[in-house]
């Protein structure tokens, strides 16, 4: 994205912290842009994106591990508020002359922060005594406090939690203040955000609208693109963004690669052709993709094989166009952190196949307006945009389709079986008064078979299972406490109307430690 001075500015410095993005998140729910980048950006960098403030990311290494991440020490003289957490807050304390130690005690979870003074940081929670519940992740702590820096507060086992220099405006928790086990986590955010640095509350959707379609006239020009459309909310909007921006120069593509949920195919073509009027390719791969299927059970070469062959696809379909110069995904945030540590040094979990799973060269040049969003502002873009409720309101369905619902290896038969113990569980919730507190419910076809009895013979079948998520964003997720009828009545349709299938399961695990997908 350009910069645009019209917005205040947060940089977040990523140290491979998990929670890195929930810090970007609390920083855009106050209205204000924020931007993710790695703990390597220079100076220079910082100085042209003008940032109001900066806020340092917790991370798993130790200050004092061989390679541990720093950020350039002059960043603490550049006179811009800046917000240390966990990780964070131990490195400003080692860069300005303080001591950092291994803690006696480990704290994880939950522990009660004390008061020991107030500050702008702590302002409207409290006088010196007070006390409120806080998350803690850390083996290290700050032992001796740099220079000009106060303790603002500490807990039972760690004596400094909270420091301040006042006078150049940087501050340090040892806690995480960006998660929901942090209650009170947001007004500390709001306090750094906008009585420490001067932040206006000026970043909307619809301001977003406004700067993203700027950024793709300049951009694009005159060329033409062509957009990989699946159908889903993410890629629909992108659609409907570009052709916004640059009307019959865009072409839209949609691959039925027969990994589709039942009906799927036609009802997007249907809304494309016929409502939203934008023009649509139709490309029937059914064949191919489940041919370079054949024989594979890593869930990593699946993803792969899959991106390589929409892409192969895309540059067939360009080229009989003619003169294609870019081709538009609806890439979201979660599927670049969970893909690839382009910002930072975390962990890569899975490659998604439009991250990923893309082949090193291409042809086409990639436009992602949405890489920087997660899902649910993305649903605001859309509702900006006049998109449907039915649409926005529609469950992620992942690229990879059923491939990645079918564990190990993939074919035509138990395609057809997953497709149709999916129909079903999305019938039965959707009639639930729980549907709209659900992110995603899907069934899985596990690589194994059961014993069962129906009609007093044997049988030796499949075995589905069922999951039920709630989620905000897609980076967390809690499984839903389904009523124990309404698992029951999936379970029986399931095992009466598939062939196939004689045991059904429920999966009860959270994101972490599990992903929401199994594949």
């Amino acid at each position: 994205m350009e910069r645009n001075s019209r917005f205040d500015k947060i940089l977040i410095l990523d140290f491979g912290s998990q929670y890195t993005q929930l810090i970007a998140r609390r920083v855009r729910e106050c209205q204000i842009y924020s931007e993710i980048h790695s703990y390597e950006m220079g100076l220079e960098a910082v100085r042209s994106l003008a940032p109001k403030g900066i806020i340092l990311s917790g991370g798993p290494a130790s200050v004092y591990e061989r390679n541990a991440p720093f950020c350039d020490p002059r960043l603490l003289e550049m006179g811009i508020p800046i917000l240390g957490i966990c990780y964070g807050m131990q490195l400003i304390g080692k860069l300005l002359g303080g001591e950092v130690t291994h803690s006696e005690k480990r704290e994880y979870g939950k522990a009660k922060l004390l008061m020991d003074r107030g500050g702008r940081l702590f302002s409207g929670l409290g006088k010196k005594g007070s006390s409120f519940i806080v998350w803690m992740s850390h083996g290290d702590q700050v032992r001796k406090l740099p220079s000009g820096f106060h303790v603002i507060a500490h807990s039972k086992n760690t004596p400094v939690v909270a420091i301040e220099h006042p006078k150049k405006k940087i501050y340090g928790l040892q806690f995480h203040p960006e998660v929901i086990h942090t209650p009170r986590g947001i007004e500390l955010l709001r306090n750094f955000l906008f009585q420490v640095c001067g932040c206006s509350r000026l970043w909307t959707m619809q301001s977003f609208l406004e700067q993203i379609s700027n950024d793709l006239r300049r951009r694009i020009g005159k060329g033409k693109v062509i957009c990989a459309l699946s159908g889903g909310v993410d890629s629909t909007v992108v659609a409907l963004l570009l052709h916004k921006v640059i009307g019959d120069r865009l072409q839209c593509i949609f691959v039925d690669n027969g990994l589709l949920r039942k009906n799927e195919a036609s009802q997007v073509v249907h809304l494309f052709r016929y409502h939203f009027k934008i023009p649509l390719t139709y490309v029937d791969a059914k064949d191919s993709f489940v041919q370079i299927l054949e024989g594979v059970s890593d869930p990593e070469e699946k993803r792969k094989r899959i991106g390589r062959e929409f892409i192969s696809i895309f540059e067939r379909e360009g080229k009989k166009i003619g003169e294609v110069e870019y081709l538009a995904q609806g890439t979201l945030y979660p599927d670049v952190i969970e893909s690839i540590s382009f910002k930072g040094p975390s962990a890569t979990i899975k490659s998604h196949h439009n991250v990923g799973g893309l082949p090193e060269k291409m042809r086409l040049k990639l436009v992602e307006p949405l890489r920087e969003l997660f899902k649910d502002e993305v649903r605001q873009l859309g509702k900006v945009l006049g998109l449907p409720e039915e649409i926005l309101k529609r469950q992620p369905f992942p690229g990879p389709g059923l491939a990645i619902r079918v564990i190990g290896e993939v074919d035509q038969e138990r395609l057809d079986i997953l497709r149709a113990a999916d129909e079903i569980v999305l019938e039965e919730i959707e009639q639930t008064r729980l549907r709209n507190q659900i992110w995603q419910s899907f069934a899985v076809l596990l690589p194994v078979k059961t014993v069962g009895v129906m009609g007093d013979e044997r049988t030796y079948e499949n075995v589905i299972a069922l999951r039920v998520v709630a989620s905000l964003d897609g980076m967390t997720a809690d499984w839903v406490r389904l009523p124990y009828r309404i698992l029951e009545h999936i379970s029986n349709r399931i095992i009466n109307e598939v062939r196939g299938v004689n045991r059904v399961v429920y999966d009860v695990s959270s994101k972490p430690p599990s992903t929401i997908e199994w594949e």
